[in-house]
């Protein structure tokens, strides 16, 4: 049986998140991209209800509530800025390696002086197959650059890769950078100068499962991106007249839009299950880790390859209109160009997708029931 009802504690989460992005990132959504940084009230705001620590284990004051909640949190706030969603998560899909592979002595000594320290960010690089940085490591020092992070600082900086994660916060010089996409957080090239090793985190399960989560977190960025530029650009297209009638009743737009819509719904559906069997592994080992692993991978590649599709079109049904500022389209259009970019982007994605799916024997049941 398939149950789409998400229960009341996960619709009272969605709803305080819309509720946040309504009153905080919407109407402030040109002056934070220009700005590169978010308001204080929105800082205040965002700490104050929990969102910061939203997944973050009861030891570090979080409320533990699992990848499901934190991906509907995410697509709500990306719904309004993904820039924005991340610029207010100092620590982001860094706390997952720190997590899988460091336990709660790490937490303590890496993750807590981010989530209390106001103005700090951490960063969570990928730099196994496929990554576009390039560093070398000389016993316990790194040097060399990171092309692009989505942030104008980084104070915590994790590098993952297939056999586990570097930790570094030394010697992390920052170049701003102009940046295309997610410009509320920020752009800047990363250089590390002989930067000493904090610590070395190792365990190819563990840092498979960490890059698991961090898709997951990108993922609903990314269906939340989607999701406005289908809504926005559907109900721009039922208010403008063309010939007698609003343009979506013309036929060849109405199946463009019907196309959109439903491949939103779709990347989501990937999303939830995505993150249902994560949770279920972690709890009760219904699901085990390395089908979570797939799943993340295929919600990862399904969003990153349909938000290229839903994006653009957005642009296009607005016309010349699409790329003007005063409406958000465009802005949509680039933040999901530059999300598909991250983790080794999409091709890696769906390569590891394709190899957990051969490895496994057998049909996978699929079930979207949320845990209790």
């Amino acid at each position: 049986m398939i149950d789409f009802d998400l229960g009341d504690e996960l619709e009272l989460l969605r709803s305080t998140a819309q509720q946040f992005a309504a009153d905080h990132l919407r109407p402030a959504l040109r002056d934070h991209e220009s700005a590169r940084q978010i308001s204080q009230p929105a800082h205040a705001a965002f700490a104050e209800i929990g969102f910061a620590a939203l997944e973050c284990p009861e030891s570090l004051g979080g409320s533990a509530l699992g990848s499901l909640a934190r991906c509907l949190m995410m697509e709500e706030l990306a719904a309004a800025d993904p820039g924005a969603a991340l610029a207010l998560d100092r620590l982001g899909a860094a706390l997952y390696p720190i997590a899988e592979m460091g336990g709660d002595e790490a937490l303590e000594r890496f993750a807590r002086p981010v989530l209390d320290t106001p103005d700090t960010r951490a960063a969570l690089v990928w730099c196994g197959e496929g990554a576009r940085a390039q560093t070398l490591r000389s016993g316990d020092r790194i040097s060399g650059f990171v092309p692009w992070v989505p942030s104008d600082r980084v104070d915590l900086l994790l590098l993952l890769d297939e056999r586990g994660c570097s930790i570094v916060h030394e010697n992390i010089r920052c170049e701003s950078l102009r940046g295309g996409g997610l410009r509320a957080a920020g752009a800047a090239e990363l250089h590390l100068d002989d930067a000493p090793v904090a610590a070395h985190l190792e365990g190819e399960a563990a840092a498979g499962r960490a890059l698991a989560r961090a898709r997951l977190y990108v993922t609903a960025l990314l269906v939340g991106v989607m999701r406005e530029s289908a809504e926005f650009s559907r109900q721009y297209a039922l208010d403008r007249v063309a010939f007698g009638r609003p343009i979506a009743h013309h036929q060849g737009l109405a199946f463009l839009i019907a196309d959109m819509a439903t491949a939103v719904d779709a990347a989501r559906v990937l999303l939830w299950e995505a993150a249902v069997r994560r949770d279920d592994a972690q709890a009760n080992g219904l699901a085990t880790h390395e089908q979570a692993a797939e799943a993340a991978a295929t919600a990862f590649a399904e969003a990153a390859e349909q938000s290229l599709f839903v994006t653009p079109n957005g642009v296009q049904i607005l016309g010349g209109h699409g790329f003007m500022q005063d409406y958000p389209v465009e802005k949509m259009m680039r933040e999901a160009r530059s999300l598909s970019l991250l983790l080794g982007g999409v091709d890696l994605a769906r390569e590891h997708a394709a190899r957990d799916l051969v490895v496994h024997e057998g049909p996978v049941a699929l079930t979207l029931e949320a845990p209790p």
